[in-house]
């Protein structure tokens, strides 16, 4: 009896339809050398610092850099020769008072050392090196951390593992990664007609070689799954029933292609129907008119048109993006895109510049700024804007930060803010992150950014993170800076955390508050002057002071290691830890994790900005229903919503 098609059901059915079964197939551990284009499936934290040691980024000499001051070319300071050291061996030299020692690029800074001095500013005269420059604290050196520092988030959940990401993990020294398990999808192609490529054909008895298998194959590991070929099958309905019940058994995902059609000989939608659950059997839309969604067994199944450009139309459309969402792959993109530049960006030397930048796309309603030539409309609406991304040339991080490269030509003086562009792309599977954040670090941040689809955040600090969101180019700005910044912002939410000094387990030293830090001998870890923490340190210190009657400096200059900073909030808790030092800046929260003693100080409030005109961006609205859940201070000793 002939089975005509069900009532045609719209697009958006068999999209639903197809969205319904569950195609994940869990997650595993592979190695990190075998993990390039697969999906992160939960959040990699770096367990240690890159570098992991203070290291110098010039050829030169490492020197005291008060040793330095006021030297120049007319009035050379002079310092004795203390030794050598070498990239890759560790110093046997101390720097003392008026000493130096020679020093290349990469290797450890020797003790004693705060700075170095490249070689092109020097010379040798009698045994001694003359300095003709002055250097400040940290000059051309790169600390401990500053690439990535412990305990920071590295990588997402739901992150393709490209090279650039395989180069991050690789230098946090990862040698596996768990990562969603790839679905497999077999194919089933159906027909007596059909015969595989490389055997035998008769045209005269109709046959045809098997287009669909290899095509449809294909286009299930370009989306990110394992195909598994299966022989085909014919027009009888119990090797059909065999075939297809043995496949839904072994696979997450089923696919056939022909036999759907309503005609007498096509059986297929009898087995789904027998054998499982046929959810849709018809959609309105051509080619690919007889299409079947449903169950077979434990698995999902799809049936596709036999027609070789209409099966691969219907799995374009319908069953690849499934597929992708399943291995958690991002849909295909183009290997270059144009956009307009964010910020105004200087550049002449007279070379080439390959410049690295990333990617955000703008709210609906914002103008760009300085340089809008108005041939977009009023509003600029989703216009995508390109950002310079640089770290240096010893950041691995600015792999994973940048989406690709704009050429700036020898010729070319800047590039102006609104001016287009053509990115690019580091990978043709690069996408927009959906959300840009920067400014202060916070454990709590993490875990709201893990709820977020395809966000970027990037530690600059409160302040610089304030200054960025001003200028128009993040979505959100995380700050510990006080009030509402001085210009128009949409306050997302906010949260406080405790904060003071960490120390080692059973506080040793008897460390009890601030005072100690000023009146006592103990070797201090400080943050950044970029970070938010290290503001209230300093205001707390200005409280102190106005206490005793004195001055702010005069408190500082009597802490030991006041004025060097790490940019993390777990990097002063893992010094202190390793026993580099007796006392560091930090939250409550990161001392428990690390499980050493915290003297409590004071209490600051984490707040997260945006403009207007990037408010009402989905993934800002996201961060703003995580802030606002406020699961993510469970378990955060310190931490209130």
């Amino acid at each position: 009896m002939r089975k005509e098609f069900r009532d045609l059901a719209p697009p958006e059915a068999a999209h639903e339809a197809i969205a319904s079964l569950d195609l994940a197939a869990g997650t595993e551990e592979i190695p990190l050398r075998d993990a390039r284009g697969r999906v992160l499936a939960e959040r990699v934290d770096a367990a240690l610092d890159v570098p992991g040691f203070d290291r110098a980024t010039v050829d030169g000499y490492a020197v005291r850099a008060r040793d330095t001051f006021g030297a120049d070319e007319a009035d050379p300071a002079v310092l004795d020769l203390a030794g050598v050291v070498h990239a890759g061996t560790e110093p046997d030299v101390v720097v003392g008072e008026g000493e130096c020692a020679e020093i290349s690029t990469g290797a450890v800074l020797p003790e004693g050392a705060n700075a170095v001095v490249m070689v092109e500013r020097t010379s040798e005269r009698d045994g001694a090196i003359e300095i003709r420059t002055g250097v400040a604290p940290g000059d051309r050196v790169m600390f401990a951390g500053a690439d990535v520092a412990a305990g920071e988030r590295a990588l997402g959940p739901g992150t393709r593992l490209t090279p650039r990401e395989i180069g991050l993990l690789s230098a946090l020294g990862v040698e596996e990664v768990p990562v969603r398990a790839t679905p497999t999808v077999g194919i089933v192609s159906t027909g007596d007609e059909l015969v595989r490529p490389g055997e035998p054909l008769s045209s005269a008895a109709g046959e045809i070689y098997d287009v669909n298998s290899y095509t449809i194959a294909t286009g299930v590991e370009e989306a990110g799954g394992e195909a598994v070929l299966y022989p085909h099958a014919g027009d009888d309905y119990d090797q059909m029933e065999r075939l297809l019940v043995r496949a839904a058994e072994e696979c997450d995902l089923v696919l056939s292609s022909g036999s759907t059609s309503a005609s007498a000989v096509d059986v297929i939608y009898r087995v789904v129907e027998e054998q499982g659950e046929l959810l849709l059997h018809g959609v309105a839309v051509k080619p690919g008119k007889p299409m079947l969604v449903g169950r077979l067994e434990r698995s999902a199944y799809v049936g596709l048109p036999g027609y070789p450009v209409s099966a691969l139309t219907i799995f374009s459309t319908f069953v690849a993006p499934a597929i992708r969402r399943a291995a958690g792959v991002p849909e295909p993109a183009a290997a270059t895109v144009e956009g307009r530049m964010a910020t105004r960006e200087r550049y002449a030397e007279g070379r080439l510049r390959l410049m690295p930048v990333g990617l955000v796309e703008s709210g609906p309603t914002r103008s760009v700024r300085d340089g809008d030539d108005g041939d977009d409309g009023a509003d600029g609406a989703g216009e995508t804007l390109v950002y310079p991304v640089d770290k240096g040339s010893g950041a691995t991080t600015s792999l994973v930060e940048a989406d690709g490269i704009v050429e700036m030509h020898p010729d070319t003086g800047y590039l102006d803010a609104g001016e287009r562009v053509e990115v690019r792309l580091f990978s043709p599977d690069v996408r927009t992150p959906a959300l840009f954040a920067v400014g202060e670090d916070d454990p709590a941040l993490s875990r709201m950014l893990d709820r977020v689809d395809r966000p970027r955040f990037i530690a600059f600090g409160s302040r610089e993170g304030l200054r960025r969101l001003r200028n128009g180019v993040p979505d959100v700005a995380v700050t510990t800076t006080g009030g509402a910044p001085g210009f128009e912002t949409v306050e997302l939410g906010s949260w406080t955390r405790e904060w003071g000094l960490v120390v080692p387990a059973g506080n040793p030293d008897g460390v009890t508050d601030l005072a100690d830090l000023v009146d006592r001998d103990l070797r201090f870890v400080n943050r950044t002057s970029a970070s938010g923490l290290r503001t209230s340190l300093t205001a707390a210190l200005a409280d102190l002071a106005e206490e005793r009657g004195a001055s702010r400096h005069d408190l500082v200059d009597g802490i030991d290691g006041f004025e060097a900073g790490v940019r993390a909030h777990e990097s002063p808790a893992r010094k202190v830890l390793a026993g580099d030092a007796d006392v560091g800046l930090g939250l409550r929260a990161t001392a428990a994790r690390l499980d050493v003693d915290f003297v409590p100080v004071g209490t600051e409030t984490v707040r997260a900005f945006s403009t207007p005109d990037r408010a009402e961006k989905p993934a800002v609205r996201a961060l703003a229903a995580a802030i606002d859940d406020g699961d993510a201070f469970d378990d955060l000793p310190g931490y209130e919503g």
